[in-house]
């Protein structure tokens, strides 16, 4: 069978280049004589893959030496718990809520200390970004916590909050890696791999050295706390070997291909065949305010139930998969991240047009 276009929002589409450089290595990595899952974390092997990922990720985002680059297991969920036990040391943090996933960090937040609601896009679903030029940022804050791209609903935040001079911390999972991002004006950006980078279970956190000082909260486990796992170089324990793997030759081909600014552009170009589709289509319609548009997740709706039912069902079949909307909002959603290719996104609003034609 034919590879299908998969729009999927993560589990996600990966580079077809690594894959079959996973499978040509499969049995055989290198000379070893063994796949990369049998092998030893603390082999010389291993521990070559493990340090050249972190150097290319390094030049790939420019992260300076200031920053830890950790590769830690579990998803982004996990994470929404390790950021106030590592981070909240006055017990109190601010949270922009634009979606369920920063919905989700601020309730766990809140199991750890005060988290105070800065701002919210709850009002009208999330379908926009609020304003974030004169947050109620104090004193007291320990950070101020966003996800930056939401993958459900589709909006990116294109301007960084002004938190006042406190530590910003964003989730990046569904936006990493996608266009060049200042690392020097985050002081901690994480993100789950299985969006934009490599396969589900490997955590990506980049932490500011000055944050890792002083107590993490009383009962934070050894295996969540960020100093622990800087000072062991992430092999406090057995990592997740084989999608730090695939994540570092994801690495190689974004670095083969022209860097972040590279990929930035052909985003653009992705996006813009979709939405300039969506915004003079007659059935369909984008759902989030123009200038908050994400590049990467683009949620869209028929406006009936049914047709969208057999929109998605009609895509299906004609191998343009997983364009189903998230459970909570419903419709229709391609994520179209860097490994999908233009064609992918071409293919796609040509049948669009083809299946509105047919069912107005």
């Amino acid at each position: 069978m034919a590879r299908v276009y998969n729009f999927s929002a993560g589990p996600a589409v990966l580079p077809e280049e690594v894959l079959k450089e996973a499978a040509e290595e499969m049995l055989d990595y290198k000379g070893t004589g063994m796949s990369v899952m049998e092998m030893s974390h603390r082999s010389k092997a291993y521990d070559a893959i493990i340090k050249e990922a972190e150097a290319d990720l390094r030049s790939l985002l420019n992260i300076p030496d200031n920053y830890k680059v950790l590769f830690l297991q579990g998803g982004a969920s996990l994470i929404f718990a390790s950021v106030p036990m590592n981070l909240m040391k006055n017990r109190k943090a601010g949270y922009i809520l634009t979606g369920q996933w920063a919905k989700k960090a601020f309730a766990e937040a809140k199991m750890y200390g005060e988290a105070v609601e800065l701002a919210s896009s709850a009002d009208k679903t999330f379908s926009y970004i609020p304003d974030c030029s004169d947050l109620p940022v104090t004193e007291d804050m320990d950070y101020v916590y966003i996800c930056e791209n939401n993958t459900i609903y589709g909006t990116k935040f294109h301007t960084l909050p002004d938190t006042k001079g406190k530590t910003l911390v964003s989730d990046v999972s569904s936006c990493f890696l996608s266009e060049p991002m200042d690392v020097t004006k985050y002081g901690m950006i994480y993100a789950g791999v299985q969006k934009n980078v490599g396969p589900a279970g490997t955590q990506v956190v980049i932490i500011r050295e000055d944050l890792l000082e002083g107590d993490v909260l009383p009962g934070t486990p050894t295996m969540m706390n960020y100093k622990v796992q800087a000072d062991n170089d992430s092999l406090y324990n057995t990592p997740p070997c084989y999608g730090i793997y695939i994540c570092g030759k994801v690495f190689k081909w974004l670095l083969r291909n022209g860097g972040l600014s590279a990929m930035k552009e052909l985003n653009e170009k992705k996006a813009k065949i979709l939405y300039d589709f969506l915004d003079e289509s007659s059935l369909f319609k984008g759902t989030v305010r123009k200038e908050d548009r994400s590049l990467m997740n683009v949620p869209f709706v028929t406006g009936n139930d049914e047709t969208d039912a057999k929109f998605i069902k009609a895509a299906e079949a004609a191998g343009f998969v997983n364009l189903k909307g998230h459970r909570s909002v419903g419709g229709m959603r391609a994520s179209i991240y860097n490994a999908m290719p233009v064609e992918g996104v071409e293919k796609l609003v040509a049948f669009m047009k083809e299946f509105e034609k047919n069912n107005q």
